[in-house]
């Protein structure tokens, strides 16, 4: 970012946007002094700001616009890292709409002269009636930074004599401009065609990012009722082995009173209280077995009804059920998968697992292969234990990879084969 604000007979301003709205302005030098760090804004502290660079003509007219995202850190400070060239962009972008100067150039996800900036960037709205060009080019009229509009000079016309000629005849009328116009209309529509593509993509990584949430929580809860499940198993088990304790108790009571039936009155009266207290204990327990079994059962149910129950009404596996929108993910040596719907779940408990599946390969072998084609270097260890890292050849399908050949270089190639 320049120190000046005016080059080239010209201004430069940086917007910050919230929706569709201009939020704050500012000069470029004074946008230079949040990059450099010397002053922050604590009303933007952690939050990923919309920004736009606008470049003006003397006569303050929009020349340029680039549309570009910034983080502040908690502090309020611009992320150092930010090195987006948006002066450059403003000079390269290709036409865009007409804010009143001509068609402008544009620079934004859709339309960024290099693509490795483009992730840091972003698409305007262009909705008909209410849209981010409308709003930069009403703040730019309002001119809150009391920029000084430099109004072009009148052109000078030399009276020179001229005869008297005739008339010249009618001519057909140019229609350069009407066909300039039809131009200008069809680049608008195809920005705006992409702009809306953009906001497709962002909409779906949206549902992709909440449809893995809501699995996480669905996989926690089945979680957390098979711990509750096993631990009522448990102590059913346990209520059972008392139970035949009891029973065990019991008998054996019996059989002592039925060899004691001689005895004294009061030795009959304790072994009927024993009795009678040890039959109230194991009809307590009997209920106790009987209502554990009921929970255990219902448990059950609960779980089974867990698994094979279909989404709720409003949900978003619903929705994606209902409209048959398939989920589309990308992996090395696989490409582009199309995920129907009943695979859903079991790609994201292991997307790679799912991959190498695809890949016709266990797990290990398509991480070996993974780890070769994103860093294609040579694996042989030396006598030190460091790796050789020699660049080799890179082996672009798993299928055709060959762990201890095709990640050597030649010269450990042949001691791999020696040895």
């Amino acid at each position: 970012m320049g120190p000046a604000d005016q080059a080239n007979d010209g201004y430069q301003a940086v917007f910050f946007m919230e929706g569709v709205k201009v939020a704050r302005q500012m000069t470029a030098s004074e946008f230079g002094a949040f990059l450099d760090g010397y002053v922050g804004l604590s009303d933007l502290a952690e939050t990923d700001v919309r920004a736009v660079y606008v470049a003006l003509s003397g006569d303050l007219l929009v020349q340029s616009l680039v549309f570009f995202r910034i983080y502040f850190d908690d502090e309020g400070r611009a992320d150092s890292h930010w090195n987006i060239p948006v002066e450059r962009f403003a000079t390269e972008g290709a036409k865009g709409p007409d804010l009143g100067g001509g068609p402008i150039r544009l620079v934004c996800r859709s339309q960024c002269p290099e693509p490795r900036y483009a992730e840091e960037l972003w698409d305007p709205d262009m909705t008909p009636g209410s849209n981010h060009f409308q709003s930069i080019r009403k703040a730019v009229q309002a001119n809150k930074l009391k920029f000084r509009k430099i109004e072009p000079a009148p052109a000078v016309e030399e009276a020179i004599p001229v005869l008297a000629v005739p008339a010249p005849a009618p001519v057909e009328p140019d229609s350069s401009g009407e066909r300039a116009r039809l131009a200008q209309m069809i680049r608008e529509q195809r920005l705006r065609i992409k702009t809306l593509q953009s906001v497709h993509r962002d909409a779906l990584a949206d549902i992709q990012r909440e449809h893995r949430v809501e699995m996480q929580a669905l996989r926690s809860e089945m979680s957390d009722l098979e711990q509750k499940y096993e631990r009522q198993r448990l102590t059913n088990e346990q209520l059972k082995e008392r139970l035949s304790e009891r029973n065990e108790q019991y008998l054996a009571i019996q059989e002592q009173m039925a060899g004691n039936e001689e005895t004294s009155g009061r030795d009959q009266q304790t072994s009927s209280a024993e009795l009678v207290l040890l039959q109230e204990q194991l009809e307590r327990k009997e209920r106790e077995l009987e209502m554990r079994g009921d929970r255990i059962a219902l448990l059950e149910q609960e779980n089974h009804d867990l698994r094979s129950r279909e989404p709720a009404e409003d949900s978003l596996m619903r929705q994606l059920q209902e409209q048959s929108v398939f989920l589309v993910a990308y992996h090395p040596g696989v490409g582009h998968l199309t995920l129907p719907f009943d695979d859903i779940e079991r790609y994201f408990g292991n997307p790679v697992s799912y991959a190498a599946e695809k890949c016709g390969l266990n797990e290990p072998a398509y991480r070996e292969w993974l780890e070769h084609y994103e860093n294609p270097v040579c694996r042989h260890a030396g006598d030190d234990g460091g790796e050789c890292n020699e660049p080799v050849m890179r082996v672009s399908q798993p299928a055709e990879f060959r762990p201890g050949q095709d990640d050597r270089c030649e010269a450990h190639q042949s001691v791999a084969v020696t040895s």
